[in-house]
């Protein structure tokens, strides 16, 4: 039988009295993993009420719990519980961490992705609790990158506890530490030692190794206790074992605590913490590139949303097209799905049907939003009659003039139809194969020059004449522009030369756009793995042919066979941008295998870089397997020529790359198991599914570049291929808008608009920014509509929130990431 209400004291204690460990009373909930997220919503309750009952038994009992996601499902379908739950963080027994809307992988989401968990994680938990959360939570995590401390701090998080990498994959000065990033925010970090749950009903062993960390003058630690994974929380016998310890003198003090009772007083004690500034990493690297599926679904997901809230803002202010109000319920669906086990890939895969149908309705969501916004702003731009006139709309999202290949469907093209910009002049053009096979459809291909987020009109019409433009040169084997030459060899299907024509520079040291097969034997997390080395083959051309030829573009299409799969690349050069696109379609039919496209370069004194969110990283060239996001870039000194050049690889929906001495490599996919995870040895005579079986495309670019990737505006080409303009066909007819505007101009080339969305609480426009190169500067973003302009002060790597009252009479401020002037 439980003891009742029995106080935690101690008597005749010896000189470990000084020395604390604070019982976290807790259960990790997993609402997706070896479960759908049905049975992880009845766990949830089921778990709750559990805590619940503990504390009607155990008046000295606290519970910690995080994920704004559990609360919601609590609301919706037990809002008795859900009151009960109320009166007990009211009076301090259920204290609420995280602030996220679920506990996420902490390196694939966009920095977007992470600062909408706080957004919506924090406001949820005011709203309904009256509380935020001070302490960051992601107790089981995969990895956590190096921005976080910016973004917990300006999310009301001053604290953060993690579990992973442990001591053996990341050497740390200490369990607690300041982690401090770029822009020298910093947060008191805590590494859990050895578990965050418990699974005897016996905490001896347990309590006993994390005594064993206590060190002078470091004698406070928090220990974790409680069944998790699949919830369950404390037991009686947890509780009853606490009690017992605490009167045995070989012990130090227990005492139910929290995670803010500890951070409140370990801070006041003033002890030596050491600063950290880098990311934590690693564990579990195989999940940064299993399962594609889940990581594009993800990486198409955010930017839809960014993109649809971005023009939606500006039509709401423009033309008064009503803000969907559901694209919070689309950016929470976003948010659940990047939960750890979900978007690493560590998930049973009936859980990506349902993930699948989550992102689906997002983008169902910031689809229709999109297409109000973009249709309310086109229609009242003011377009002449012409007879077999077609106008042709683009919207740039990004604030930044941008010229950008654009490819959309129309019918009726004539042959003595041309091109024109909003200013009357003649653009090239071409058309390319149709998607519609049926007939009377063209595919138009075109490069589109667009004002800072803005729009320009492009007009097919009819002329007796038109201007001769030069196409890019090519055969079947290499590609030419004015700057750039690349060669294929037709053998292989491997790119042989990627030439520099003005500087007569060679980037490539070797085969390049090379699809290597390596074995892989390991489970779905690549538990202990650090590197993928064992080279099984490489795939060989079947075909290199020139496909498309024209003013604006040429193709080489690549096919290529290993085993029973095919990879099909379309290597993609225009004369008007010195860019290489790689459209890649791969029909994976291997197991047990990873796949990886290497580009090695002829670069010394190298420096690797990686992009994080809403940062960047530079990382050792040692071939380890490490995370990043929409771009990686090699810069160094050329051999022979001395010139300082680079390579920057970016993709639309991979997160997973190596830097191995010269050769750069992306992870294209891996095959193992579905939740495998050692030690268990896969039976030859089970069925088992794999990974990434069947077809999936991406695309890559080539982006090679004189100077380093700050100068060649590496950030700013990875937006746009991951966040594309949006084209419209309109027709003729009177408006209040010129043929080509711009709503969102910045003075600084190294500072991003990355967001602007409608205030959560009014009408206000919020507009995010952020420093891209890691300097300090000062930068002007102007709203030139609305004669607004915001002057801004940003430290290396920062990141600002500013809200843009509706009310042209008030100022502007700056605001924290919760869209909270203060603080409330």
């Amino acid at each position: 039988m439980a003891v009742q209400n029995k106080p935690v004291q101690k008597n005749n204690k010896t000189e470990t009295d000084t020395k604390t460990l604070h019982m976290i009373g807790n259960a990790h909930l997993d609402p997706v993993w070896l479960w759908q997220w049905q049975e992880g919503f009845q766990e949830t309750k089921a778990t709750f009420r559990s805590a619940l009952d503990r504390m009607k038994e155990f008046d000295d009992f606290v519970f910690t719990n995080s994920s704004a996601a559990n609360y919601e499902w609590i609301e919706n379908n037990e809002p008795e519980m859900f009151e009960e739950i109320k009166q007990r963080i009211k009076e301090g027994r259920w204290e609420i961490v995280g602030g996220w809307w679920v506990q996420p992988d902490c390196n694939i989401p966009s920095g977007e992705s992470f600062v909408r968990q706080g957004l919506y994680g924090q406001r949820y938990f005011k709203e309904k609790f009256g509380v935020t959360a001070k302490v960051g939570y992601n107790v089981d995590s995969f990895g956590h990158h190096g921005m976080l401390p910016q973004i917990l701090k300006k999310s009301g998080m001053d604290y953060y506890i993690f579990m992973r990498p442990s001591p053996q994959e990341k050497g740390l000065p200490g369990r607690l530490f300041w982690w401090q990033s770029d822009d020298d925010s910093k947060v008191l970090a805590f590494r859990i030692p050895f578990e965050y749950c418990t699974w005897g009903k016996d905490l001896d062993k347990h309590v006993r190794r994390t005594a064993a960390e206590l060190k002078a003058p470091f004698n406070d630690l928090m220990c974790f206790y409680g069944v998790g994974n699949h919830g369950g929380g404390p037991t009686k016998e947890n509780i009853n074992s606490i009690y017992k310890l605490n009167e045995d003198p070989n012990f130090p003090k227990l005492v139910f605590s929290t995670p803010n009772k500890f951070f409140e007083d370990i801070v006041k004690k003033d002890l030596p913490f050491p600063v950290v500034h880098d990311d934590l990493q690693h564990h579990a690297s195989g999940c940064y590139s299993v399962h594609s599926g889940i990581k594009k679904w993800n990486r198409e997901a955010e930017n839809l949303l960014i993109k649809a809230e971005k023009v939606s803002s500006i039509a709401h202010w423009l033309t008064g097209q009503p803000y969907p109000e559901n694209y919070s319920r689309a950016w929470k669906n976003v948010l659940f799905n990047q939960f750890h086990d979900i978007l690493a890939g560590t998930s049973l895969e009936e859980a990506y049907e349902d993930a699948r149908y989550m992102h689906g309705e997002a983008m169902s969501i910031a689809s229709k939003g999109l297409n109000y916004a973009v249709q309310s702003l086109s229609w009242r731009i003011d377009i002449e009659e012409e007879q077999d006139m077609k106008p042709i709309v683009v919207f740039n999202s990004h604030a930044w003039n941008s010229k950008v290949n654009v490819e959309l469907e129309v019918g009726g093209l004539k042959d003595d139809h041309i091109l024109i910009d909003s200013e009357g002049t003649e653009i090239p053009m071409q058309t390319v194969q149709s998607h519609a096979t049926a007939g009377g459809r063209f595919r138009l291909s075109f490069i589109a020059d667009l004002p800072s987020m803005g729009y320009q009109l492009y007009k097919l019409v009819r002329r007796d004449t038109s201007q001769a433009f030069s196409e890019v040169t090519a055969d079947d084997h290499y590609l030419e522009n004015q700057t750039y030459r690349v060669e294929i060899d037709p053998v292989t299907g491997f790119v042989t030369s990627l030439y520099d024509k003005e500087k007569q520079l060679e980037l490539l040291d070797g085969p390049a756009a090379r699809p290597v097969v390596i074995n892989d034997h390991s489970d779905t997390w690549s538990h202990n793995v650090l590197q993928y080395k064992d080279v099984e083959g490489e795939f060989k051309a079947t075909s290199v042919k020139c496909v498309e030829k024209g003013p604006v573009k040429s193709v080489i299409r690549v096919t290529s066979e290993y085993g029973k799969s095919t990879i099909v690349q379309d290597f993609t050069m225009y004369n008007a941008l010195n860019q290489i696109d790689v459209h890649v379609t791969v029909n994976w039919q291997e197991q047990f295998k990873v796949l990886k496209m290497k580009f090695p370069v002829n670069l010394i004194f190298r420096k690797a870089t990686y992009e994080i969110p809403y940062g960047h990283i530079v990382r050792e060239c040692n071939g380890e397997e490490e995370p990043g996001q929409n771009w990686i870039d090699m810069s160094g000194t050329h051999e022979p020529t001395g010139e300082l050049y680079g390579l920057s690889l970016l993709n639309n929906g991979k997160y997973s790359f190596d830097i191995h001495n010269k050769e750069m490599s992306i992870t294209v996919l891996r095959s193992p198991i579905y939740a495998h995870h050692d030690p268990k040895v896969p039976q030859d005579n089970e069925h088992y599914s794999f990974i990434d079986q069947g077809i999936q495309t991406f695309t890559y670019t080539m982006l090679p570049h004189r100077g380093n990737w700050e100068s060649a505006n590496t950030v700013k080409a990875a937006a746009e291929l991951n966040q594309r303009s949006v084209s419209i066909i309109e027709t003729y007819h009177k408006g209040s808008l010129p043929q080509k505007d711009a709503f969102i101009k910045v003075s600084a080339d190294n500072v991003i608009v990355s967001a602007v969305k409608k205030a959560e609480d009014n009408d206000d426009l919020i507009v995010r920014a952020y420093e891209t190169t890691n300097v300090a500067t000062t930068a002007s973003i102007k709203l030139p509509k609305w004669q607004r302009t915001i002057e801004a002060e940003f430290k290396p790597s920062e990141i600002k929130t500013f809200r843009v009252p509706k009310d042209s009479a008030k100022p502007i401020v700056e605001t924290n990431l919760l869209e909270w002037d203060e603080m409330k």
